[in-house]
């Protein structure tokens, strides 16, 4: 196999076995492939998708961020007790819960950028961290949100979901900062190799940290989503959406080593390509314990076909 063979079987083998699997689908079920059950598929993943398309940034230099899922809880938890317990309006809740996550996101790009740390060890540290203060915040109990606040999450535009629109939107918005301003590029150099983006002048530290401060944003950002869409705030609130954020950032075609990827379609593909699958899994009548199994599965090989397309362009 040629090398411009192998660049297009490793950038483009995952979308053909989705397609097919998508057929699959569709043929086995015939609840699948319906517009009803395609715009609930989407409305699920709206704060994936939020989610996603902010831990790409961090990714994309070459770092990772595995806080986002407590970011998620801390955030859900502060907005759910100040709504609830305190009766803020949401209109002042909601900068506030946005604001507290730009500040998680900020914290983590402080210890990376100006103490040193490993991202990942700096990451997982603040994961404890924030999910010990969410319990803290919640006392460890559901709060449910009212349920007109709830009703704000179902709002359609006819068959569609206002949220999808508005996910689309961040998603657009991302792209756009990625592939459009200098912001973007240097994302990518840092990522590709950040000393000699370094020596061409780009501020390394500066952008480093701005990524993470951004993934700390989008992340409450898309917990508000999910908390408007569950209608409450549970003790396991956001556990493992950051490998579940991970796995369809590498499947959507990010590289988990830097400097590789792009927002549309890549976030996009992989945040879809995930929910075809578990969408299909349940309406294939599969166990609830299967999703796991197969979410695994899918991590490892889009980790997996990650390295093969270092190892080509490496080549």
């Amino acid at each position: 196999m040629n090398l411009s063979m192998r660049h297009f079987m490793l950038s483009y083998g995952f979308v053909l076995v989705v397609v097919l699997v998508f057929i699959g689908f569709s043929l086995s079920t015939g609840s699948f492939l319906t517009l009803g059950n395609l715009i609930d598929m989407m409305h699920a993943v709206v704060p994936m998708l939020i989610l996603a398309s902010g831990l790409a940034l961090v990714i994309m230099t070459g770092n990772i961020d595995i806080s986002v899922g407590s970011v998620v809880f801390v955030t859900a938890a502060l907005g759910s007790v100040l709504m609830v317990r305190h009766g803020v309006p949401p209109a002042i809740a909601i900068p506030v819960v946005m604001a507290a996550g730009a500040s998680c996101g900020a914290l983590s790009g402080f210890i990376v950028t100006v103490l040193k740390v490993n991202s990942f060890i700096a990451t997982l540290g603040i994961l404890f961290a924030l999910r010990g203060i969410a319990l803290l915040i919640s006392k460890a109990r559901v709060i449910s949100i009212p349920e007109t606040l709830g009703d704000l999450g179902r709002i359609r535009i006819g068959p569609v979901f206002v949220d999808i629109l508005i996910a689309l939107g961040f998603v657009f918005f991302v792209h756009l900062l990625h592939a459009r301003t200098s912001f973007g590029r240097h994302l990518v150099a840092i990522g590709g190799e950040a000393e000699a983006a370094k020596r061409m002048g780009v501020r390394v530290l500066r952008v480093t940290f701005l990524a993470f401060l951004l993934s700390g944003l989008f992340a409450s950002i898309g917990g508000i989503f999910s908390m408007l869409q569950l209608g409450a705030v549970t003790v396991h609130y956001g556990r493992g959406l950051e490998f579940t954020a991970i796995a369809v950032i590498i499947i959507g075609g990010i590289s988990l080593f830097g400097g590789r990827g792009s927002i549309i379609p890549g976030v996009l593909l992989g945040v879809i390509t995930l929910a075809i699958i578990e969408t299909g899994l349940i309406h294939l009548g599969a166990s609830p314990y299967a999703y796991s199994f197969v979410r695994g599965g899918i991590i490892f090989i889009a980790m997996y076909a990650d390295s093969l397309k270092s190892r080509v362009y490496q080549g």
